[in-house]
């Protein structure tokens, strides 16, 4: 959420970069609003400053105070009026701020649309077949490791079976992206799978994406995560965090997403799905850290793309294909030959205090001075479900077996290929 003062004093630039995420972003309410907020306090200031100095000349002329008092209590009364119809704006701009998204840095390029996107950088290159390369769900499929048919009489449609060493790939590939991680000084957490809904508006999921989750029914609320960033982020909600920053922390999880407004959108296979995967990573750091805890960030994900061999770029996002509580983000994209396009494989952002502001989420500087919002980041490091489609596509070979990265064979108990299922 964003910091009402902030916005009153940088009014024009925050409306302009606002604007420059384009879409379905309405801002006529929040320029309304704002402009009557300066109004009053301007209309306030006035007031008080009128009382305080007829206060003074009654303080020193006996004669004024009898002529000034009706024009007192009326100074007083206008006061109480104008602090009450400034509580009751406040008071609607609460929920309005709630569904405002964040502010882009200064780094972000503008643009409308993914197409505005900047590459930065680039791994590895696309690999050559000498034959015409499957989808991944034709690869699984046929070596009878994927089932989709049953998961669809079980569950429904975006709902998949993986079966045999299918199935150990995406554990293999959870405890080697874990145990990566840790090395690289991020503490492993398994975090509760469903959460409150005041534990999903710290994050920012609410309420503008409630359409998005699944949640429980009955007498208790609950939500079951969209991703880890949720319960993890929440883990310091109401707390000041001492000793140094950044706090790192990275978590296994499975996510959940109803994914609304996706009708046609990947309806074969593992891209898109109600229930899958993911490592998340979560960062919580100093205003004046932020920037390269980001950088950081994403080169922790990129490390595990790299140990697997897998061709990808780095994109920085533009204002107009960001996240919703995003001020930066990187998106790794991963080479599928058999979509022969990048697809995403992780995103990962820097919110600054927006998701703090909302989570309560403060640190002290040094001790004894005053607390101060921290800036919160994270990202997938990553999507298991989305590894497998690339391992899968990547490295299939004609006679329809795929090789495995050496670097998961230890986890894979020295299996080096995915062979039909026997």
């Amino acid at each position: 959420m964003l910091d009402l003062s902030f916005v009153a004093k940088n009014f024009d630039a925050v409306v302009a970069r606002l604007e420059a995420r384009g879409g379905k972003l309405d801002l006529s309410r929040f320029k309304a609003l704002f402009a009557e907020r300066k109004r009053l306090y301007v209309e306030l200031e006035s007031t008080q400053a009128r009382k305080n100095k007829a206060q003074e000349v009654m303080k020193t002329d006996a004669a004024k105070r009898a002529e000034f008092g009706p024009e007192m209590k009326q100074l007083g009364q206008l006061i109480k009026d104008t602090e009450a119809r400034l509580k009751a704006l406040e008071d609607e701009l609460g929920p309005l701020m709630l569904n405002t998204p964040n502010v882009p840095h200064e780094s972000v390029p503008v643009g409308g649309s993914e197409h505005d996107n900047a590459v930065v950088r680039t791994f590895g290159s696309k690999p050559d077949f000498t034959f015409t390369p499957r989808q991944h769900f034709e690869v699984g499929e046929r070596l009878g490791l994927l089932d989709f048919e049953r998961a669809a009489k079980v569950s429904g449609s975006r709902f998949a079976f993986s079966l045999g060493a299918l199935a150990r790939l995406e554990r293999a590939l959870v405890s080697f992206m874990i145990d990566e991680h840790t090395k690289r000084g991020y503490l492993e957490v398994l975090p509760p799978y469903l959460v409150s809904r005041q534990a999903m508006t710290g994050t920012g999921q609410l309420p503008k994406f409630e359409d998005d989750a699944f949640k429980t029914a009955g007498s208790t609320e609950l939500f079951l995560i969209p991703t880890a960033e949720v319960p993890v982020t929440n883990f310091h909600a109401d707390e000041i965090l001492e000793g140094p920053l950044p706090l790192k922390y990275c978590a296994f999880s499975p996510c959940f997403r109803a994914e609304a407004g996706s009708a046609g959108k990947d309806t074969r296979g593992l891209i898109r799905m109600h229930q899958f995967h993911k490592v998340e990573l979560v960062m919580f750091a100093r205003p004046d850290q932020s920037q390269q805890a980001l950088e950081q960030l994403t080169s922790d994900a990129a490390a595990i793309l790299e140990k697997l061999g897998l061709h990808h770029r780095v994109v920085l996002l533009c204002t107009g294909d960001m996240g919703f509580a995003s001020t930066k983000t990187y998106d790794l994209e991963v080479w599928l030959p058999g979509q022969g396009a990048y697809r995403e494989i992780s995103s990962c952002s820097s919110f600054a205090d927006f998701q703090a502001r909302r989570a309560k989420v403060r640190f002290r500087p040094a001790p004894g001075e005053k607390p101060q919002l921290a800036h919160t980041l994270n990202g997938s490091g990553l999507a298991v479900g989305r590894t497998v489609v690339a391992i899968l596509e990547n490295f299939q070979r004609e006679d329809g077996t795929v090789k495995l990265p050496e670097v998961l064979e230890p986890y894979m108990g020295g299996l080096h290929e995915l062979a039909p299922a026997r």
